[in-house]
């Protein structure tokens, strides 16, 4: 039986795992300080380019491949993206939880009472 950690069920878990993986990344990360915190920015365009990819090959476009990624694929390097990008917001700041409730408060008050 292989050891395999328990996915977040709620949104503290979800903020403790980002803590945990941040934790884990300060602990193995090859390289730290401002070079490092500049790397872990950029990882998020590697990881938006995975889904990029994955669409590519789900929708068949590359007529050399075909289909070589499904939907669920797309799902999970999407799901990279968001892990990646709050990953990052706590290499910033250790408020990452509060910096990221306000501004989805903003964003969303921003977008859901714009007249139509």
């Amino acid at each position: 039986m292989t050891d395999q950690a328990t996915p977040p069920e709620t949104p503290a878990d979800l903020w403790a795992a980002v803590d945990d993986l941040w934790t884990w990344l300060e602990a193995n990360g090859p390289i730290s300080g401002e070079q490092g915190l500049l790397l872990r920015m950029l990882k998020l365009s590697e990881e938006v380019g995975e889904v990029a990819q994955a669409v590519i090959g789900a929708t068949g476009q590359n007529p050399r491949k075909g289909v070589t990624h499904t939907w669920e694929d797309v799902e999970a390097e999407l799901c990279d993206v968001v892990i990646t990008a709050l990953v990052a917001l706590r290499t910033l700041t250790p408020d990452a939880r509060e910096v990221f409730t306000r501004h989805l408060a903003r964003v969303t008050e921003r977008s859901l009472t714009r007249p139509t």
